[in-house]
């Protein structure tokens, strides 16, 4: 393995991005906030007694881990939780069964001091975290329990019930993004499971499944990147533990497969932590204790190498870092997406700078899927199908992970979805409350809304989904006027729905509070009504271009402040007046308007630019694959999203 690229305290000059992301494919590198990735490693069990010393590493730096400080009491067989500052080692066997949670300030060493209390007391449960909020599920007390519980990583105190997995075990793995934690694996007293749970990080409920591990396995601990959790180690039925790391699409609901092997087939393992690209396991039983530290990419598919040694052979050891994949934060994402296989998604620079466009007319309905980075210049590829060809798509929605497709021509009640990490088809969501195409969609972080359309006559409705749980929408509100082929784009709190058609051209505008239920109120009015336009956004403003007039096909654009209420300002021109314009994108700082159908008659591969903050007419970016208009297209940064 070749040098990783230098940190930035090491570095000089100004990166390159291709000698960063060189080093991504590669090595599966990446460039490091001074000091590294920290993993602790907490406590642990070393025949004959339970130990309360914390190790440290740094994830990105192979050799052995020094000592970092104690707990307040030697256990082993906890759970952990973290974010950047802190880190909480949670109840455990001392040997009798805890509730004790204590705390570290991760970039210090030093003892834990006292966090709070978990509300039952348990061993082998396991937790994931965001910057924020820190789950723990399951465990033995010593019956195995389905308790999900909660607490604020922000400030110390008790744990919450926060609802229960699908069902009850122990000997589980945890791992997650910043939004959903899943739990794989483990056992029910006596017998293995493969079952995989998955939750909504932000919402009290239960879990609901997800798919399943290869193997029945338990005694096993995972980790994560954005896209990808890991699981690794643990006890099988046959040969009795294993040495194989399952990965999962964290993304699209399924089953686990096999990523590569471990150096030492074991169990109890001490712990799975690591960073964007590296995941490190450390400890455990093969069948004695062992002080075994190996590492593997997350990246790259492949076997663990090793890493160095713990302090001493140990087993039952959580480990936690500051840098797991899930982590709001690091949304200073490579330079390029990587597909879970590995393979690059050749454009696109980020989180919050891909746009994916589906469906339309060619005349024909169409299923094809394009994608394209926004900040680069330059035409779309191909992303993968729709389940279903459809055209008057333009309702889709997305999360800063996940594009939505609701309706379309029929009319329809089908949602179609993709991630935006994983090039390939798009997979079945759930239903509309209604059939309906030409609605309008927008979405924050967490909730997508479909608002108006034709049923086939004109609709007021609004429904929502939850982005992170596949399944049907729920009734949100009504607008002030019923209409179709309205258009709506906003920030990440408020939804602003212009323009439409009902009879005639509309210039109405409405707005809801995305993260609210509730009936629509006046925001004011476009400067022109016309319908099937597009909207973008930045964090401030709404945009709103091109569409269809009482006459010829328009090429206005005009924006409004998302935040205040009032009548829409002119932005400029499109390069060609248009309609059909479903499909759209924006970053934080530019928005695309693809396709759409352009006088006198005729579909368009055309994509046009404007800089958001600044007015002015759009200009010329790339073409699309193949002509067409009322596709569905949105991207995963719009309007303020993580």
């Amino acid at each position: 393995m070749s040098e990783s690229y230098p940190r930035r305290d090491q570095a000089r000059g100004i990166w390159k991005i291709n000698d960063i992301t060189k080093n991504i494919k590669g090595d599966g590198t990446y460039p490091q906030e001074a000091g590294g990735t920290r993993a602790l490693f907490m406590g642990g069990y070393t025949a004959p007694s339970h130990k309360d010393t914390i190790e440290l590493i740094t994830v990105e730096t192979t050799g052995n881990a020094t000592d970092f400080g104690n707990l307040t009491q030697a256990r082993g067989g906890s759970s952990t939780n973290s974010n950047f500052i802190r880190g909480v080692c949670i109840s455990g066997r001392t040997p009798s069964v805890q509730n004790t949670m204590d705390y570290v300030t991760i970039s210090t060493t030093g003892n834990a001091a006292d966090f709070g209390d978990l509300n039952y007391s348990a061993i082998v449960a396991s937790g994931h975290a965001n910057t924020t909020i820190g789950l723990t599920g399951g465990g033995e007390t010593p019956s195995r329990v389905d308790n999900i519980s909660r607490i604020n990583l922000t400030s110390l105190g008790n744990a919450v019930d926060y609802g229960d997995l699908s069902q009850a075990r122990g000997r589980l793995a945890c791992f997650g993004t910043s939004t959903r934690a899943f739990w794989a694996g483990g056992d029910t007293a006596p017998s293995r499971v493969t079952t995989i749970d998955q939750k909504d990080i932000s919402s009290d409920g239960n879990a609901v499944d997800f798919g399943d591990l290869n193997t029945a396995t338990n005694e096993v601990q995972g980790t994560s990147n954005f896209t990808l959790g890991f699981i690794a180690g643990g006890a099988v039925n046959s040969p009795g533990i294993t040495n194989v790391i399952d990965s999962l699409v964290m993304g699209s609901k399924g089953n686990a497969v096999d990523w590569g092997d471990l150096t030492v087939a074991r169990g109890g393992l001490g712990g799975v932590t690591g960073s964007l690209v590296r995941g490190v396991c450390g400890g455990g039983e093969d069948p004695s204790r062992i002080n075994t530290i190996d590492y593997w990419s997350l990246v790259n598919r492949g076997n663990a190498v090793d890493f160095g040694d713990l302090l001493s052979g140990q087993n039952d050891t959580p480990a936690l870092s500051n840098n797991h994949g899930g982590l709001d934060a690091e949304s200073q994402r490579a330079p390029e997406l990587y597909s879970p296989t590995g393979t690059v998604l050749p454009r696109g620079g980020g989180v919050g700078d891909v746009c994916v466009v589906g469906g339309g007319e060619t005349p024909s309905p169409s299923a094809d899927i394009d994608f394209c980075g926004i900040s680069t210049l330059g035409n779309a590829q191909d992303f993968g199908d729709l389940v279903t060809a459809h055209h008057d798509l333009l309702a889709s929605m997305a999360s800063a992970n996940r594009i939505l497709f609701p309706g379309g021509s029929g009319p329809t009640n089908e949602i179609q979805y993709v991630e935006f990490d994983s090039k390939g088809n798009a997979a079945d969501f759930g239903n509309l409350t209604a059939n309906t195409r030409s609605s309008a969609g927008h979405g924050n972080d967490t909730r997508g809304l479909r608002a108006g359309g034709f049923d086939p006559s004109v609709t007021n409705v609004i429904d929502y989904v939850t982005y992170a749980t596949v399944g049907d929408a729920t009734d949100f509100g009504d607008l002030t006027v019923s209409r179709g082929a309205c258009m709506a784009s906003g920030s990440n709190t408020r939804t602003v729905i212009g323009g439409g058609y009902s009879g005639s051209n509309l210039n109405v505008m409405d707005y809801v509070t995305t993260a609210s239920t509730g009936d629509a109120t006046d925001f004011g009015d476009l400067s022109v009504g016309r319908n099937s336009a597009a909207a973008f956004s930045s964090t401030t403003r709404t945009v709103y271009a091109g569409g269809s007039e009482p006459g010829p096909y328009s090429d206005v654009i005009d924006y409004v402040t998302t935040a205040s209420t009032g009548n829409a300002t002119d932005f400029g021109n499109l390069s060609v007046a248009r309609t059909a314009l479903g499909a759209r994108g924006s970053n934080q700082t530019r928005g695309l308007i693809l396709g759409g159908y352009v006088s006198p008659g005729a579909d368009s591969n055309i994509i046009d630019y404007v800089t958001i903050a600044s007015t002015g007419n759009a200009t010329d970016f790339g073409d699309l694959n193949v002509a067409r208009r009322g596709s569905g297209g949105y991207s995963n940064g719009h309007g303020g999203l993580s």
